[in-house]
């Protein structure tokens, strides 16, 4: 079991943009994995060689080139819909990491341009094609990344955590309520069993 210190200490060198071109599905599953050994430090495009190194101090590890399968750096940018195409399919709510797409179904949806971190996850969803990713200048801010403010990252998580915690929450939900509607197996028997009891006695009663 890896050390949560440890876990928080890497995650917090990883730029959170939940881009998953590391191959986990958010930041804070790679810094789990980095914890763990099971996986390598040279996974995060968008940290660059600042995460890159950093992470490789943090583990004792030699540095080593990002890995080609996951993507090169690229220029920071963000998403903007052409709203006059957007249709309202939700696909891109459902799958930006930080909530910055707001909207309701078969409605226009938009972005708060100052959270959107640029992670371009919402583009491939989209069945109209109406989002674009486009240059996006870092702000002024202290930080270790050239393209992200420390003061972004830290937003980013938080968001990222209050998402994930409502997904739990309505998965739970939802669960409970399928339960109580749909039984499970043992208590559909004894509820036939019963009811074939009381119509049993009830015939008996009527002889």
């Amino acid at each position: 079991m890896p050390s949560t210190n440890l876990v928080v200490r890497l995650d917090a060198w990883l730029p959170q943009t939940q881009c998953t071109r590391c191959g986990y599905p958010g930041c804070r599953a790679y810094a789990e994995a980095l914890a763990a050994g099971d996986t390598d430090i040279n996974r995060c495009p968008p940290g660059g060689d600042v995460t890159l190194r950093a992470l490789a101090r943090l583990l004792g590890v030699v540095p080593k080139p990002l890995d080609p399968a996951c993507g090169a750096p690229a220029p920071r940018t963000r998403a903007v819909i052409d709203e006059t195409r957007c249709i309202g399919c939700r696909k891109c709510l459902d799958v930006c990491p930080v909530d910055a797409i707001v909207g309701a179904r078969q409605r226009m949806h938009t972005v708060i341009d100052s959270e959107c971190n640029g992670c371009g996850l919402c583009a491939p969803p989209c069945p109209v094609d109406c989002i674009a990713l486009v240059p996006f200048s870092a702000p002024a801010g202290p930080g270790p990344w050239p393209d992200y403010a420390q003061e972004e990252t830290t937003r980013w998580r938080a968001r990222t955590e209050r998402r994930l915690a409502r997904l739990a929450r309505r998965t739970k939900t939802r669960t409970t309520r399928r339960g109580s509607i749909f039984p499970d197996r043992d208590t559909i028997r004894r509820d036939i069993a019963a009811a074939l009891e009381r119509a049993k006695k009830k015939k008996i009663s009527q002889d």
